[in-house]
């Protein structure tokens, strides 16, 4: 089968950064699906592998993560999906990744792509969906209350894939006020299309810009990127016993300034649960199909933000250069091959 990797992990503009390759078709396991990958987006998540993890042995290492395509093989021990039905899902960091033409899948963690909206919009979803429910209504608990807080949440970099459907989720879930933080003339009519009630400026200090609001301090705080430079202001302007969530990876997180607060931290990553074979793993599967069916109402929508055309080296190699200048808007898909 056709597919992208590389052998050695380095920068993208490296000629073997990411080569086209041909690779034996998977078998699926007990608890998996063989599925015939129609599209595909690219994460942060793809890039920081491709810097840091080499291939094992003298064999290729396949990035991609996220996936919407079509069952072609169900494991012995799968009952929830058929050959035939049309699949998304954000995969797991410990196997082999989606950007080859059949990818074996845990089915518990798979959900029914959208009938409403097409594979490459589908793919744009998952595992910023995944992320951003995890962050919001599993970690911070935004439907409970903070005493004496504003009813509000914070959304730090909510132009990116992750920011662009937690704002959805915020907006449409709960009663939230959603603040987002943009910088740039696109990436705020962006958010403001997505539903925020205020933008700010995340290129200027923060917190005196949520004050300047008049809305009182944020019961939450979502931060998606650049933790370490909005640290301070995450800690000046969240309410006393907020709760607050990271996503990224900053060198060091000195939480120390919440202490006065007693002020809860969280990290989220969402691929504790497949690759841990938690006892809740089919959570992520549920939370999908939870995703899908509002898609399909028309309460949230793909956030697709641009396509690269078919899954090969050089679009691939494209996209990530793209999530690494940190300007994406939404969620860059690649389709077919």
């Amino acid at each position: 089968m056709r597919a992208i990797g590389y052998r050695t992990p380095g920068d993208i503009d490296a000629p073997e950064s990411l080569l086209d390759i041909d690779l034996p078709r998977p078998e699926p396991g007990p608890h998996d699906l063989l599925v015939e990958v129609r599209a595909v987006s690219v994460n942060p998540v793809d890039t920081k592998v491709r810097r840091r993890a080499a291939a094992e042995g003298d064999g290729w290492k396949v990035l991609g993560w996220d996936a919407a395509g079509i069952v072609v093989e169900v494991g012995t021990e799968v009952s929830r999906f058929a050959v035939g039905d049309e699949v998304f899902y954000a995969g797991s960091l410990d196997r082999q990744g989606t950007n080859a033409e059949y990818h074996a899948v845990d089915a518990r963690i798979v959900g029914r792509k959208p009938a409403s909206i097409d594979m490459a919009q589908a793919a744009a979803l998952p595992l910023t969906a995944i992320t951003a429910w995890e962050a919001l209504f599993d970690r911070l608990d935004v439907r409970k209350a903070v005493p004496g807080a504003a009813p509000a949440v914070l959304i730090i970099g909510g132009a990116g894939g992750v920011g662009s459907i937690a704002v959805q989720l915020v907006r449409q879930l709960t009663d939230l006020t959603v603040i987002a933080t943009a910088s740039r003339e696109e990436t705020t009519a962006w958010v403001r299309d997505l539903g925020v009630h205020h933008v700010v400026d995340h290129a200027r200090p923060i917190a005196a810009q949520v004050e300047a609001l008049g809305l009182g301090a944020p019961a939450f705080v979502f931060s998606t990127t650049a933790t370490d430079r909005h640290l301070a202001d995450i800690a000046a302007l969240i309410a006393p016993q907020g709760r607050w969530a990271l996503i990224d990876d900053p060198g060091v997180v000195d939480i120390a300034p919440f202490k006065r607060k007693s002020v809860s931290t969280h990290w989220e990553f969402m691929f504790t649960r497949p690759v841990f074979r938690t006892a809740d793993i089919e959570a992520q599967g549920v939370l999908l199909d939870e995703v899908s069916r509002l898609i399909d109402a028309g309460v949230l929508k793909t956030t697709l933000g641009e396509h690269f055309g078919v899954i090969n080296a050089a679009n691939l190699r494209r996209a990530h250069a793209l999530i690494e200048s940190g300007t994406a808007r939404g969620k860059v898909v690649l389709e077919g091959f």
